[in-house]
């Protein structure tokens, strides 16, 4: 069964005054790229979170986010008095101060830097076991994601590895016709030089040229590889990068057979199952 790099996983931690959102996104990677953002009080325990996350996405570029929202008169915010006081007094002394009551002074006051302080606020073990549970719960519902997204990929790749091998059945049922064609074009091309040949040495070069365009070998590792890839789909784990290199393999043998064919009906088929393999290379990309 296949994963796909592709997921969204969301939880919701509620705490006395306050609640916490934890995030997570994931896209397609060669490795694990994990980008965590949180605020920086919770910053002492991301090696843990980082580490819980990479145990469970083993690849692909993720982001973690965790969003902290005051829900009730608690608040780690506090007008910094002496600070605003000194912007109402300097503000007195700008020329013309006008008809700007203290009110007026106030709201202009505010709006500038530093007049609100932040204490730093300590986490307690009990919120950040709660943060844990709700990372557990965010990963298991990405995971679900990533399920889901893996079989509508299966099902695609299973269509396609189908399509190969009908497309290969076909070129396996018209090869003696190919090579009916070359020793046709040979007798020709003999014919029109209107020469006298040696059959003996005719025939020695027509047993060359049969040999050079030969795909026994070919035919028989691409329907090698093709079982391969089946199987490989079919296995427990997901394995993004064997099936890319099976991938590899099943493209060399369809390059082959295409450029020895020399036969237009082949190099038709040839051409189908380049399209084939190009689409299920892409869908690859985001297979974990």
């Amino acid at each position: 069964m296949i994963q796909s790099m592709t997921g969204f996983g969301k939880s919701i931690v509620e705490l006395p005054g306050k609640k916490i959102t934890i995030e997570l996104k994931s896209l397609n990677s060669k490795n694990l790229d994990l980008n965590a953002r949180m605020p920086s009080q919770y910053r002492e325990r991301e090696l843990d979170l980082r580490g819980k996350i990479a145990k469970s996405l083993s690849r692909g570029k993720v982001d973690f986010s965790l969003y902290v929202e005051i829900t009730g008169e608690a608040t780690t915010a506090s007008v910094n008095a002496a600070v605003v006081k000194k912007y109402i007094q300097q503000l007195k002394e700008i020329p013309p101060t006008g008809s700007a009551d203290e009110a007026s002074l106030l709201e202009i006051a505010m709006r500038l830097p530093d007049t609100l302080k932040t204490e730093r606020e300590e986490i307690d073990e009990s919120e950040f076991n709660a943060i844990d549970q709700g990372l557990e719960e965010a990963l298991a519902e990405i995971n679900d994601f990533r399920d889901a997204e893996g079989k509508a990929l299966e099902k695609d790749f299973v269509l396609r590895i189908e399509t190969l091998q009908q497309l290969l059945q076909e070129v396996i049922e018209i090869d003696p016709q190919r090579i009916d064609a070359v020793k046709e074009r040979l007798q020709k091309g003999i014919e029109e030089l209107k020469e006298n040949v040696d059959e003996n040495r005719f025939e020695q070069e027509l047993v060359y040229y049969i040999e050079k365009y030969d795909i026994t070998e070919e035919k028989t590792r691409l329907e090698n590889h093709l079982s391969y890839f089946t199987e490989t789909l079919n296995s427990s784990d997901s394995n993004g990068k064997k099936l890319g290199f099976i991938g590899q393999e099943i493209g060399r043998e369809i390059n082959t057979i295409g450029s020895k064919s020399n036969f237009a009906p082949m190099q038709k088929l040839v051409v189908q199952m380049k399209d084939e393999l190009e689409k299920i290379k892409e869908q690859l990309l985001n297979v974990l």
